[in-house]
């Protein structure tokens, strides 16, 4: 929902990020899961990358890109769905730009353009200059990407499509589900075709806070790393900077705000999250009803990943 008068609106031009470093967003079993990936990469015939289609182009790992040169390499931007693609073709254009030719936007959960996948894969790899097939009549194929982008849901996705089957990989809105690279995971019987599915894997430095909360609101990064409130309050200001004022009529605003603590506050009793506290005054304790912020935050961090508070492109 756009509102005409939200355009009126005097809206942030840019949003304080505190001084806050992202150096702690990288957990340690990240590092190991990167390793073991490069030491698989010699068994592997192409390499596919999952990453979000609302963040086409912050987070993506540029460790990858170490390796994309020596196998061939598509791209699948997940999660369309909710995703403002209204200008795809520009991004597509500075993909391009960046190297990147092989690209496709998907939507595990219906498994839209999933079918695409595997005839995709199969000429990447047979027009491969450095590939021999040999007898070896298998592709085994590499998932990579930075956490919760969707990686075990693409598998899961074609194994539904070519083989009937069900889940192979655990899939979670949590992200640091995949710890460890798997054993081979067939999704296709012609042509017999394994997949291997790879920890969510971050750079071990983000190019800059904004990048890192960018990652953040799409769940790539644990929230409590970076804070529920924040968060709220960087999904607010990019909300309202793309007039996407669905919030609004959702919790009852009656208007678009630029302040997240009224925001969060109208959250919290549209919801009934609300708590006692005590209050000291002068003639001893008071119990009073104040609203749960941190509770509001998370519902508000909720709701736009799944899509409800409108289709968003952050980058």
């Amino acid at each position: 929902m756009r509102l005409a008068a939200g355009a009126l609106r005097a809206w942030r031009q840019r949003f304080d990020f505190g001084g806050r470093d992202v150096a702690a967003w990288f957990p340690g079993h990240m590092a190991k899961g990167l390793r073991q990936m490069k030491e698989m990469l010699r068994k592997v015939d192409c390499l596919i990358e999952v990453h979000d289609a609302r963040i086409p182009f912050s987070g993506r790992n540029p460790a990858f890109q170490e390796s994309l040169g020596i196998r061939p390499h598509l791209l699948v931007l997940n999660k369309m769905d909710l995703a403002d693609l209204t200008h795809k073709a520009r991004i597509l254009e500075r993909l391009e730009q960046e190297g990147l030719k092989n690209i496709l936007f998907t939507n595990c959960v219906k498994d839209e353009n999933v079918k695409k996948v595997i005839p995709l894969i199969t000429d990447l790899v047979s027009s491969s200059q450095r590939y021999h097939r040999a007898e070896n009549v298998e592709y085994c194929i590499m998932v990579i990407g930075v956490p919760n982008v969707g990686k075990s849901s693409l598998i899961n996705s074609m194994r539904r499509l070519h083989l009937k089957k069900g889940k192979a990989s655990r899939v979670g809105g949590e992200p640091g589900i995949t710890k460890a690279v798997l054993t081979r995971i067939q999704v296709s019987e012609r042509p017999l075709m394994y997949l291997l599915d790879t920890p969510g894997v971050l750079a071990p430095r983000i190019e800059s806070v904004e990048a890192g909360m960018k990652l953040a609101l799409c769940g790539a990064i644990r929230d409590h790393l970076v804070g529920e409130g924040i968060m709220a309050d960087y999904l607010l200001y990019t909300l309202n900077k793309q007039q996407q004022f669905s919030y609004v009529q959702r919790y009852g605003l009656g208007e678009p705000s630029d302040d997240i603590e009224s925001v969060l506050k109208r959250v919290a009793l549209k919801l009934g999250r609300t708590h006692k506290v005590k209050v000291l005054t002068g003639t001893g304790d008071v119990n009073v009803i104040a609203p749960d912020y941190p509770a509001a935050a998370y519902e508000l961090l909720r709701t736009f990943r799944k899509g409800e508070l409108g289709l968003v492109l952050l980058d």
